[in-house]
């Protein structure tokens, strides 16, 4: 679907384009499921009237389609080492933050951060996040488009869908790493099949977890994870989850930061720590693994209901 505001990349220095969205498709939308179960009436008004039958009146569905931006490069092959604020070391095109109304188009890089996992994990803006922006300003500028009344219905939409889609995004660990490309350049067997590091997070342990106990289905999956938050194991750490929320929030990269902070911390405590060789989908790295994966599925999901919450309630 193509916005008013025509999104374009200038590619011309560019590699070819090679983007991979953070948890894949069932990981995103079981945060937008999640997500619907929590937030208020009046953002429940603006998201069904916002996304309408295209998308099912639902985050869900929208949570996968981010717009018509998917244009990307993998990082200088000089910095072999450097961890970022992405899927994988990439560029993705976005809206340049000149302001909530702005037209502006321009690529800007993913956050990169000069850490070395498993060792050592950090993330700091100033360091990392540079004069183009990354993700941490793309939710900044989004979040104020959103709000902006006096853009059109469709640039509106297009800017709930980013929201939606990159609070997802910086809650996968191997998205706030760049070693080994986000652990794409790690090869690794998920379920007895060839894979890498970087699509074993993403997609392969998802599925797996989805196929052994929700069906498949991740209406399913949300619909439990939502009943850990509002009655299990999560209820008490949930508003912890979403402490960094207020409304002058809304306006700064204060909540990203600690998201991302939080998500690059399992580079280091856990997702490098496999053994070559072994299945990482049918031994005791996945058993480790889906608990996190669950979490991190559901800390985004409450947190993005509370963001939109902010907005509109």
């Amino acid at each position: 679907m193509k916005s008013s505001l025509q999104l374009a990349c200038v590619l011309a220095s560019l590699a070819l384009p090679n983007y991979v969205a953070a948890w894949g498709n069932l990981g995103h939308e079981t945060i937008g499921y999640i997500a619907m179960e929590f937030i208020g009436s009046k953002t429940l008004s603006f998201v069904q009237s916002s996304l309408g039958s295209t998308y099912n009146f639902s985050l869900g569905p929208a949570a996968t389609n981010s717009g018509p931006t998917a244009c990307a490069r993998k990082p200088p092959t000089n910095s072999p080492r450097r961890s970022t604020l992405s899927t994988q070391k990439v560029r993705t095109c976005v809206l340049a933050f000149s302001g909530p109304a702005s037209h502006a188009i321009a690529p800007a890089p993913r956050l990169w951060i000069p850490d070395s996992p498993p060792d050592s994990c950090s993330v700091n803006q100033a360091r990392d996040c540079g004069d183009e922006g990354c993700i941490l300003t793309a939710i900044q500028n989004y979040t104020a488009r959103v709000q902006e009344t006096s853009l059109n219905a469709q640039q509106r939409q297009e800017a709930l869908k980013f929201v939606t889609h990159f609070v997802g995004d910086i809650g996968q660990p191997l998205h706030v790493e760049a070693l080994e490309v986000g652990g794409n350049d790690i090869s690794a067997i998920c379920d007895g099949k060839s894979t890498n590091l970087h699509a074993a997070w993403d997609t392969g342990m998802l599925e797996k977890n989805l196929d052994a106990n929700f069906n498949g289905d991740p209406q399913v999956w949300a619909a439990a994870l939502t009943k850990e938050i509002k009655s299990g194991s999560y209820e008490s750490l949930s508003d912890g989850w979403v402490s960094c929320i207020t409304s002058s929030a809304l306006s700064s990269t204060s909540c990203p930061l600690v998201w991302a902070k939080e998500s690059n911390s399992f580079d280091c405590s856990d997702v490098f720590s496999y053994t070559k060789g072994e299945d990482l989908c049918d031994s005791a790295y996945y058993t480790a693994a889906i608990p996190i994966i669950e979490e991190q599925i559901a800390k985004q999901g409450f947190r993005l209901a509370k963001w939109l919450d902010t907005i509109f309630e």
